[in-house]
C-alpha cells in the first residue's frame, strides 16, 4: 500500500455510529474511527446519539479537497473535523458503500467489482433495525445505494434527479420520523465522467453538493434542537482524468483511493 494512502478506511463508518448511537458495535467490523469517538467524547460528554444522518456525494476525492480547498469553506465551517479517508479496491461505487455501510471488506460482503446485488451481510441499517430503529433511504434510482441496501424492513425514497432526492430529504428531515436516513448524490460522479474532474459543468456538481451540505446542517440545527444528531458529508470514492478529458476511478492510486469526509456532533438544546 502506498504510503501516501490515508490510514483510516470508509469500512470504519458502521461501526462508528452504532458505538455513537449506543447499539452494540458488530464484532469482525472494522474498528471505530478514533477521531470521531474523540469528538464524540468531547461534545456529548457520556451521552449518545439519537439522530443519525449521513450524506453521500459520489466520487469526491482528496486532491480535489487539497487543491479547490477555498471551495469547501462553508462546508468545513458547518462541520467539526474533516478527516481524511481511505477508500477500498476495486474503487468503484457499489463496493465502496457496501464496505461503508457492512464495516467489512469486499471479500466478505461479496460485492467486489460493479454489479449491484442485493446485500446479505449484515449492514448498518439492519443492525438500527434489529434495534428498533426507523430507517430511511433517499437516493437517486438505478444507483448503488437504491439497489444493494433493498429487501430491509425500512423506507426507500428512490427519484430520478437529485433536485428532487435533496428537496424530499429537506422534508423528511422537518418530519423527524427517522433515527438512520442516508441520502446519495451522484451528479459529481455522472458528471466528472463525461467531462473530466475539473471540468466546469462538474465543478458545478461539487459545488451544488456542498451546498445541499451546508443546507442539510442548517436544516437539522433549526429542526433537531431536542436531539443529538450525528452527521457526515461522506463519499465512496475519488476520481482522475483519463484520456479524451474524461474522468474515471476504480484504480488502486492515490487519486481514486483517497477521499476527504466532514463529520459533526449536535448536541440537544
Amino acid at each position: 500500500m502506498s504510503e501516501l494512502y490515508n490510514s483510516i478506511c470508509i469500512s470504519s463508518v458502521k461501526n462508528t455510529a452504532l458505538k455513537l448511537f449506543g447499539i452494540e458495535e458488530n464484532p469482525g467490523c472494522e474498528k471505530v474511527n478514533p477521531i470521531v469517538d474523540a469528538l464524540a467524547n468531547q461534545k456529548l460528554n457520556g451521552a449518545k446519539c439519537d439522530r443519525v444522518i449521513f450524506y453521500n456525494p459520489d466520487a469526491v476525492a482528496l486532491w480535489l479537497y487539497q487543491k479547490y480547498t477555498d471551495k469547501f469553506t462553508d462546508a468545513i465551517l458547518h462541520s467539526d473535523i474533516s478527516v481524511p479517508m481511505l477508500s477500498v479496491m476495486p474503487s468503484v461505487t457499489p463496493v465502496c458503500f457496501a464496505s461503508m455501510y457492512t464495516g467489512v471488506m469486499p471479500d466478505v460482503h461479496g460485492i467486489k467489482r460493479y454489479e449491484k446485488p442485493v446485500l446479505t451481510t449484515e449492514t448498518i441499517f439492519d443492525s438500527f433495525i434489529n434495534a428498533g430503529k426507523r430507517c430511511a433511504i433517499i437516493s437517486t434510482s438505478g444507483d448503488s445505494i437504491s439497489k444493494i441496501f433493498l429487501e430491509r424492513d425500512m423506507d426507500y425514497f428512490i427519484y430520478e434527479t437529485p433536485e428532487e432526492v435533496n428537496e424530499k430529504a429537506m422534508a423528511i428531515i422537518d418530519e423527524d420520523n427517522y433515527d438512520l436516513i442516508v441520502i446519495y448524490n451522484g451528479n459529481y460522479d455522472g458528471t466528472m465522467h463525461k467531462t473530466g474532474p475539473e471540468a466546469p459543468e462538474a465543478m458545478a456538481a461539487l459545488q451544488m453538493n456542498l451546498d445541499f451540505y451546508c443546507e442539510m446542517v442548517d436544516t437539522i440545527k433549526e429542526k433537531w434542537k431536542s436531539h443529538n444528531v450525528f452527521y457526515g458529508f461522506m463519499p465512496d470514492h475519488g476520481c482522475h482524468e483519463i484520456d479524451g478529458d474524461c474522468g474515471g476511478h476504480g484504480l488502486d492510486m492515490e487519486e481514486d483511493m483517497n477521499v476527504i469526509h466532514f463529520y459533526g456532533i449536535l448536541k440537544n438544546v
